[in-house]
């Protein structure tokens, strides 16, 4: 209910549910528990499918600033001062797509009744003491086991042993060779954008500072190909990652079309971003 007054004055901008908001703020904390609120809400049927996918697209805000301290912190001692070029970039990407969200929910969702958002839910819910909360935590927790039993873990031997395979190895291989549609980018960039995309983060970030040292390459390149890495990456670990958990909490059916929304955004995001920064460096910069 308190958490809920943090998102009240976006929530109704995009006509958006109590609990929408609630989940929000809470994303600030944990994704996992904003996501397992706004998937009880649609079991209950307080909220439609439409407004579980926006008010999810809606917590990505809260989801990237959660991760932006360790990220900027991890990125700092490589690249210096481009760690702080590249995270806000990043940080601008997600409040522009936190904003599209919020102008799109007025379009596709009813208005919600004016009046307080914490107030509403002050009224659904009385203080419970800390032996109910035990009890509701209990019970919950006894309704999600299964799902993370015969679901998550499941998918997650499954994209183990298709890693295994080499499958992934083979996608990354397939879009490492359509970089000669980025010849915007110096070659010895390009090293980046490999390490982001088949290793982790802090691979991309350690290779970005060796050539940064070694080869002279300029702060505004090592950014354009973090953001270059982190556009292509993110479908493969999309589906390494989110999907699995995202199909513990939604089910297979809906966690697909949340994956694909999310990514989606994001993409666009990071590209309209990442465009944009380099329209400015080729223009005023160079």
């Amino acid at each position: 209910r308190h958490a809920a007054r943090l998102a009240a004055p976006l929530a109704r901008k995009a006509h958006l549910k109590d609990v929408s908001a609630a989940s929000f703020s809470v994303a600030f904390f944990s994704s996992i528990t904003a996501n397992t609120m706004l998937a009880e809400a649609y079991e209950k049927g307080t909220i439609s499918e439409r407004e579980l996918i926006i008010s999810n697209l809606f917590n990505s805000l809260p989801t990237y600033l959660l991760r932006l301290p360790s990220i900027f912190f991890i990125a700092a001692p490589f690249i210096g001062s481009a760690a702080a070029i590249y995270v806000g970039l990043t940080a601008v990407a997600a409040i522009l797509r936190t904003g599209a969200i919020v102008y799109s929910g007025k379009f596709f969702l009813p208005v919600q009744d004016e009046g307080c958002l914490p107030c509403r839910l002050d009224e659904m819910e009385e203080k419970d003491e800390l032996k109910t909360i035990a009890q509701k935590a209990l019970k919950r927790f006894k309704k999600r086991l299964p799902k993370m039993l015969y679901l998550t873990c499941p998918i997650y031997a499954l994209f183990f042993a298709l890693k295994q395979l080499g499958i992934f190895d083979w996608l990354e291989s397939v879009m490492v060779n359509s970089f000669s549609f980025f010849n915007f980018l110096p070659p010895e960039s390009i090293t980046i954008v490999i390490f982001h995309m088949t290793a982790e983060f802090t691979a991309g970030l350690a290779a970005a500072g060796a050539l940064m040292s070694d080869t002279g390459l300029s702060a505004s390149h090592v950014v354009g190909a973090l953001m270059l890495g982190n556009l292509l990456s993110t479908p493969i670990k999309a589906l390494r990652r989110q999907f699995p958990y995202y199909a513990g909490i939604y089910g297979p059916k809906l966690a697909t079309r949340m994956v694909f929304y999310n990514q989606l955004s994001r993409g666009i995001s990071i590209a309209v971003v990442g465009g944009a920064y380099f329209v400015f460096y080729l223009t005023f910069i160079v």
